[in-house]
């Protein structure tokens, strides 16, 4: 008797690699899914529940179904990518550097220099001690003499 190829054990593999290749390819991209992987944990739990099922087909039905040798490497090889992965989500990824000499609310920004969206350079002191003026009516602004105020923006993300 022939034996069958064991489509469990090799579906369950691919989904496995898919749910740990597609968060770094992927779902990253969305703030929902890049904090908690809601979809890959439940897409690598699937896969190896397969796998899992193949496994015992090879075992219990040897003359059947195809598997112990290579399908016990599989298995091996998915529980320790899966373990490297949900280290690195739920361990690695969040081991933020301490932040000492940030600025506190309410504190005032140590002064830098970066490029605006013409790459002419803009520093904060300048933009702080500058008159502001509406859809840039400087020179009515400038006898005004009003106050400038400038809302920094920190993005937290992955580029």
């Amino acid at each position: 008797m022939k034996r069958r190829w064991n489509s469990s054990l090799w579906l369950g593999f691919v989904l496995v690699l898919a749910g740990i290749a597609s968060y770094p390819l992927y779902f990253i991209r969305f703030a929902a899914l890049r904090d908690f992987p809601w979809v890959n944990l439940p897409l690598i739990a699937l896969g190896l529940v397969l796998m899992a099922v193949g496994i015992a087909r090879a075992f219990w039905r040897p003359d059947v179904y195809r598997g112990k040798i290579f399908g016990s490497v599989l298995g091996i090889l998915a529980l320790a990518l899966t373990g490297f992965f949900g280290f690195e989500i739920f361990v690695t990824a969040r081991q933020l550097p301490a932040s000492h000499g940030a600025p506190l609310v309410g504190q005032t920004a140590p002064d830098f220099t970066l490029p605006d969206s013409k790459n002419d350079p803009v520093n904060l002191s300048g933009m702080v001690h500058s008159a502001f003026a509406p859809n840039g009516a400087v020179d009515a602004a400038i006898g005004a003499n009003p106050t400038a105020a400038t809302l920094l923006i920190f993005y937290r993300g992955y580029w």
